[in-house]
């Protein structure tokens, strides 16, 4: 990506100056720490000026409404400080004067506004493009003192130059001169300069939102995923561990077998096990009757059912749970818009986008013979599939007890051709793409179900067939 460079700025400050001088700030927003939108109003148009200070995407430029929503812009409902003083000090003002320092990519903003005695005065807002020392400052051209900036920088950041309310504002020192610098202008062609910086920037921006969202929804997936398996490992190993229980039921079929023939209180029995043919001495509560120890032992075999029915429940809800995250975290790994995103936000985050009411468009294939296949990205729109466009007699076809997508075909005339392409593209649109011998189950819509309270994108299934694929 070319850097925006002070020639870049300048041929931006030209462009747009007219337009600035005199402009008036009605609104000031702040997405994020590093970026800005100010409302700015002149000769009866408003227009939104973005301001970025990400040592990456450093630029300022107007915003059209289609890039605005492209660059996923948030406005946090309660803003930051740094923002409410900037609508404290420039909201309703007006910008008397724009000016660049000669080889700086510095745009200052001499603002015209009035103090509490509503005196007029001359404030500056200086946005500072200059990689990784990119701020925003406000300071009071009379006394040079900064009122606030985006950014403290402290001596133990920097040695040359600090900034932080309340010390004079200075220029940075100058920059060493690059010859091998490529100016961003040298790609530019014919139009407007303004557009060329929104345009070239947006889909920087947009990649790197998208890029940052799936790594962090990946994690946070992966992380959920592997606590499940790390239980269910748990669970399966002590319900494995507790299933000598059953002997506590045979100690007591026994001893009421014996009832007559053994003496109460005593420390143990003698007794034949006609289930393993052979001897055996029972350890008793010499405190308690046969009777009474019979049914110790008849309690403990009962606690150990329970026990073990209740942990084969949990064993069932975790299996379907590690079965759900990891078609979750299938899904975030074939998105290739944010949208896409969006989309399953709510299946990983506690709180879902506004976004996630749109569905994003389902993948859908037709043949020649006009028979159509639908391919489900994430388990919203496998849902869908399911539930909305699927009839009785439509075949649905799925990977093997892996994670991937809801294959729908609608045909009328089902030949094994067909068959087979569905198939591949189960394997193909599934976790298990690269790899050998892979079962690919298929039915026929009225033998699926979703069971009530399921989680999104699980079914049931009966009467399917299997087809294995290399």
């Amino acid at each position: 990506m070319i850097t925006f460079d002070n020639f870049t700025l300048n041929a931006f400050v030209k462009e747009q100056a007219e337009f600035l001088t005199g402009a008036r700030i009605n609104k000031i927003q702040q997405p994020t720490r590093r970026e800005f939108v100010l409302t700015l109003r002149n000769n009866s148009e408003s227009r939104q000026l973005y301001i970025n200070i990400n040592p990456s995407f450093y630029h300022i430029c107007f915003m059209s409404k289609e890039n605005y929503q492209r660059r996923l812009i948030e406005i946090p409902q309660k803003p930051p400080m740094f923002c409410m003083l900037l609508r404290k000090y420039l909201e309703n003002s007006r910008i008397a004067r724009v000016n660049q320092p000669q080889g700086e990519r510095i745009l200052e903003f001499f603002i015209e506004t009035y103090n509490e005695l509503g005196e007029k005065i001359y404030l500056c807002l200086a946005i500072e493009l200059m990689g990784k020392h990119s701020n925003v400052i406000l300071y009071n051209t009379d006394t040079d003192v900064i009122i606030g900036c985006a950014h403290n920088v402290g001596s133990e950041k920097s040695r040359e130059r600090e900034i932080y309310g309340g010390i004079p504002y200075v220029y940075p020192p100058k920059p060493v001169l690059n010859n091998n610098w490529t100016s961003l202008l040298d790609s530019y062609e014919k139009g407007s300069v303004n557009d060329f910086i929104d345009n070239y920037y947006t889909s920087f921006i947009a990649e790197n939102k998208f890029k940052t969202l799936k790594s962090h929804y990946q994690t946070l997936t992966s992380q959920r995923l592997k606590k499940v398996v790390k239980s269910l490992k748990q669970m399966e190993y002590k319900l494995n561990s507790d299933s000598d229980f059953d002997k506590y039921r045979l100690y007591g079929d026994l001893l009421m077998a014996n009832l007559y023939m053994l003496k109460d209180y005593s420390s143990s029995a003698v007794v034949y096990d006609y289930e393993n043919d052979k001897q055996i001495e029972i350890n008793l509560d010499e405190t308690k009757t046969i009777k009474d120890n019979a049914n110790k032992f008849y309690k403990l075999y009962n606690k150990g059912k329970t026990s073990r029915e209740k942990l084969s429940e949990l064993v069932n809800e975790s299996g379907e749970k590690k079965a759900y995250l990891e078609q979750v975290l299938y899904s975030i790994n074939r998105a290739e818009k944010i949208e896409e995103l969006f989309e399953i936000s709510g299946e990983v985050v506690d709180e879902p986008k506004k976004t996630d009411k749109k569905q994003s468009e389902i993948m859908k294939i037709e043949t020649e013979d006009g028979d159509r296949i639908f391919i489900g990205k994430n388990n919203k729109q496998n849902d869908y599939i399911i539930s909305k466009l699927a009839d009785e007699d439509d075949l649905w076809f799925h990977v093997h007890n892996c994670a991937g997508s809801h294959i729908l075909l609608k045909s009328r005339k089902v030949t094994d051709e067909l068959i087979m392409r569905c198939a591949r593209l189960a394997k193909e649109y599934s976790s298990v793409k690269d790899s050998s011998k892979i079962g690919i189950i298929y039915t026929k819509r009225k033998y699926i179900r979703k069971p009530p309270k399921a989680n999104l994108g699980y079914v049931t299934y009966r009467n399917e067939q299997e087809i294995i694929l290399d």
